[in-house]
């Protein structure tokens, strides 16, 4: 399986994030990256190579104009405003307030277009972000051009971020402008199976709507578990949509008998769905020694959910989410791609 990796993501690395009422050094750093790499080469992986340069196109056809604009500026207006940190809101358009006014104010910006504020934005975001989405995009060539598999090494992560708002650390849903660029080369039918821990409220809002894309997600239970405020299992989609959006959400302390057995459902409504391509969102962050998680995946169990996957047999296009025990990151990670292989 190849793999696609930039060394851009480099340029993305806030120095705070807020987390329990402190300012810590973020869970989303880009030493994870490093881990993975490293696992990648001493399971005999072939060399990562460099992504060909963005494709805005697909990009437009999932993010909203006026939010690409923010983040390809927010950053010079910030410093413009003599706002000497890293970009974090302050506030947010809360109920029944007007949310449909972007303010001009950087400050309110800012606030307009988060979705939470642990995710900071520095002077180098859009450049990394701009290159996760460019491995994303060279991987799906790949996979579009015959290859059985791909992994994109992507960071900062996707699937958190909607068509208007950043945050969970992501900025360019990733997965998503995969999943269109399936469907822009022929592809009848996609699906995106989302195995982060984290409900993939970035990418069901995208896709929520509409019928050729289906999306499923396995995630801690949204009462206790970040994103907080969707996930639950009675959203479905809408309009042309019903039905294309499945969520498995499960409580703390889910071990991977119950977990296996919501990957077995998902995987067979994708089976049924029979779509052309695959998209798969990779967060590890189900691991039982996840910081900011509570389910307890051990890591021989990531190779048998990469098997599991393998099963459905279609052209799979892997997508680096989340994972926060950097550490065991990329035996986690590597292991569901050889999992995969393996089958």
């Amino acid at each position: 399986m190849k793999t696609v990796h930039s060394e851009d993501h480099r340029l993305h690395f806030p120095q705070g994030e807020l987390y329990g009422g402190e300012l810590v050094t973020p869970f989303e750093r880009p030493s994870r990256v490093e881990h993975v790499l490293n696992r990648l080469r001493d399971r005999g992986f072939p060399a990562p190579v460099a992504p060909d340069a963005l494709d805005m196109g697909p990009v437009r056809r999932i993010h909203a104009p006026d939010f690409l604009e923010f983040l390809e500026t927010g950053w010079s207006e910030w410093e413009a405003a003599g706002f000497k940190g890293e970009m974090i809101a302050a506030c947010f358009p809360a109920r029944r307030m007007h949310t449909g006014r972007p303010p001009v104010n950087i400050d309110g910006k800012l606030a307009y277009y988060a979705l939470a504020n642990e995710t900071a934005i520095t002077g180098g975001t859009w450049g990394a972000a701009q290159a996760a989405c460019a491995v994303a995009q060279s991987a799906q060539r790949l996979v579009a051009g015959g290859e059985r598999a791909a992994f994109a090494l992507c960071r900062p992560p996707g699937h958190h971020a909607t068509a208007d708002m950043f945050g969970g650390y992501c900025f360019l849903n990733n997965a998503a402008v995969a999943a269109e660029m399936f469907r822009l080369d022929g592809a009848k039918r996609v699906a995106i199976l989302d195995v982060d821990f984290h409900h993939g409220n970035g990418t069901q809002d995208i896709f929520y709507n509409r019928g050729d894309v289906l999306f499923v997600s396995l995630h801690g239970a949204p009462e206790h578990a970040f994103p907080y405020f969707l996930g639950y299992a009675d959203e479905t989609g809408a309009g042309e949509g019903e039905g294309a959006n499945l969520n498995y959400p499960m409580p703390p302390g889910t071990a991977y008998d119950r977990w296996s057995e919501a990957l077995d459902h998902g995987i067979g409504k994708i089976r049924n769905f029979a779509p052309d391509a695959l998209v798969i969102s990779l967060g590890v962050d189900a691991y039982k020694d996840d910081p900011i998680s509570f389910f307890k995946l051990t890591s021989p169990d990531f190779m048998d959910c990469g098997r599991r996957i393998a099963a459905l047999g279609l052209p799979t296009l892997f997508c680096m989410e989340g994972g926060y025990a950097i550490a065991e990151i990329g035996v986690n990670a590597v292991n569901v791609l050889e999992g995969f292989e393996g089958a």
